[in-house]
């Protein structure tokens, strides 16, 4: 469909030689090539304890990202819920719709995003929600996100009123998130729109959907159903070079696939000389044959088909291009490339 409109998903990838303050430097400056661009939305991750990984707090990065854009919605792609007390979710999302007034999405997704060690860590500060107390919690979210606030009522019978912000002139739009068929139903329930991990997983895409769709329960806010796609994605000038800037990212998500060590993400030469395996390569092609990685106009086509077959009118892309050696710490070349060259002949 040729009115596809594009967002991006953002992890802040962290290569080797690279620190943190120059990624996430990266990062917000493809804020700024995204609005430029006409991308929709620019979403931020929640993942933790990874060498390769900087975007460990989404609302951090929401603000720093909102002082960078003008028109450009910002969000959580998404807030792990089961890390976070609900009221302090709602009051920092409250405080980012303040300062970025209708341009603040919440994503709200059930896993933990990391490993169980981290997990514990994160639970030990007393404010974690659980995950069988997911479907609450985020009811309580979208309580403590409106005019009225949320209400507490005691068992001696009183009742006391709690609000994120106490003059909301707006709230975020929340999302839910997910990769399975529980996530889409309870999307569906609650009248919500929903995002399927299709960049993390692509197993079960269709059913979750048609789950979503044909279980929907229309809410005032959102009387029909409402979604769109995920998709990792490399454009460059030619093949070849598309190619190579996906290496590192797909050698990254072998090691994670595989259980083994995580380590920052290789520059595209450290990618092209390391000494690989049969289990590697194995993983490193499923997930390859999974993602858009072509020029400019052959990722489009991908991107509009795409778009297409599951019947949205928008498509999250995640640039994972790698970096070059000689490239800039600072300066996102390869994922900044992939926005222009998809944006150019997506809507050409």
């Amino acid at each position: 469909m040729s009115d596809t409109a594009l967002s991006v998903l953002d992890l802040v990838p962290v290569r080797t030689g690279q620190t943190s303050a120059e990624a996430i430097a990266a990062s917000l400056a493809l804020t700024e090539t995204a609005e430029r661009l006409g991308y929709r939305r620019y979403w931020f991750a929640e993942h933790h304890n990874m060498p390769s990984v900087a975007s460990t707090t989404p609302p951090v990065l929401i603000a720093a990202a909102a002082t960078r854009t003008s028109r450009l919605r910002l969000g959580s792609g998404g807030v792990m819920l089961p890390n976070h007390a609900p009221l302090i979710v709602a009051e920092q999302f409250a405080a980012l719709e303040a300062i970025a007034p209708g341009r603040i999405d919440l994503g709200l997704g059930r896993a933990p995003g990391s490993d169980p060690v981290i997990t514990q860590l994160l639970r030990g500060s007393g404010t974690t929600s659980d995950v069988e107390q997911f479907p609450r919690h985020v009811q309580d979210i979208a309580a403590l996100l409106s005019g009225d606030g949320a209400t507490v009522r005691f068992t001696s019978g009183g009742e006391y009123t709690v609000r994120a912000t106490p003059a909301a002139t707006g709230t975020p739009e929340v999302w839910l998130l997910g990769s399975s068929d529980y996530s889409a139903q309870l999307a569906a329930s609650h009248g919500l729109p929903y995002v399927f991990a299709n960049h993390f997983s692509g197993q079960g895409l269709e059913r979750a959907l048609d789950l979503y769709r044909t279980g929907y329960r229309p809410s005032e806010e959102h009387p029909e159903p409402r979604t769109f796609l995920t998709v990792n994605a490399v454009a460059a000038p030619t093949p070849e070079e598309a190619e190579a800037r996906a290496l590192p990212q797909l050698r990254m998500m072998a090691r994670l696939r595989l259980n083994q060590p995580l380590a920052t993400l290789e520059t595209v030469e450290q990618a092209a000389a390391a000494v690989t395996d049969a289990a590697t390569d194995e993983v490193v092609q499923a997930a390859r044959s999974r993602w858009f990685v072509g020029t400019g106009e052959s990722v489009a086509a991908e991107v509009r088909a795409f778009a297409d077959r599951y019947g949205v009118d928008e498509v999250m892309l995640s640039p994972v291009a790698g970096a070059y050696d000689a490239e800039p710490n600072d300066v996102p070349t390869g994922r900044a490339q992939t926005l222009e060259l998809i944006a150019a002949a997506l809507h050409r």
